[in-house]
């Protein structure tokens, strides 16, 4: 079995004009509540083998957090490029790439791609994944590269304002 956790990067900060979309950094919320999701998915005995993640700066920063709040090492992070700006058959393509070692991956990225990837591979409604928000997808396969459309469940959603989480 095979467990894909999707992760939304968290609140990004639209401050300064000058940057570029793909360096705009996290905001004070999206500092605060990415340690907190982490902590949710370790409470939840959830913590992922490795990270893949959007090479942006938003979303590698959740990353970090995420790591740092499981006391792991940052060499746990692969930064894929193709999650940047993807749609559902991009972000298809880097799972069906992933090593077949991992049981348990995260996946870091971005809307409205995300929540798309999550509705086609879990036959789920979803309407959209709020930032720092994770989605946990099962999928009774042996390897990554049988991951296709509806193949998987969505075994739980959990996002920073939601009570529940806990």
């Amino acid at each position: 079995m095979k467990q894909l956790l999707l992760v939304r990067h968290g609140k990004s900060d639209w401050g300064n004009s000058h940057l570029s979309d793909f360096d705009r950094p996290l905001n004070a919320r999206g500092h605060r509540d990415a340690p907190e999701m982490a902590r949710r998915i370790f409470q939840k005995d959830l913590v992922p083998q490795i990270i893949v993640s959007s090479p942006a700066l938003r979303a590698l920063t959740t990353a970090i957090h995420f790591l740092e709040a499981w006391q792991k090492d940052a060499d746990l992070i692969v930064q894929a490029p193709d999650i940047y700006e993807a749609e559902k058959m991009d972000l298809l393509g880097v799972v069906n790439g992933l090593n077949d070692r991992y049981d348990r991956i995260a996946l870091f990225g971005h809307n409205p791609g995300l929540t798309d990837f999550a509705n086609y591979l879990g036959n789920a409604n979803i309407y959209n994944i709020p930032t720092c928000g994770v989605v946990l997808i099962e999928f009774q396969a042996d390897s990554w590269s049988e991951i296709s459309q509806s193949t998987g469940t969505v075994v739980d959603i959990d996002y920073p304002k939601n009570s529940d989480g806990d």
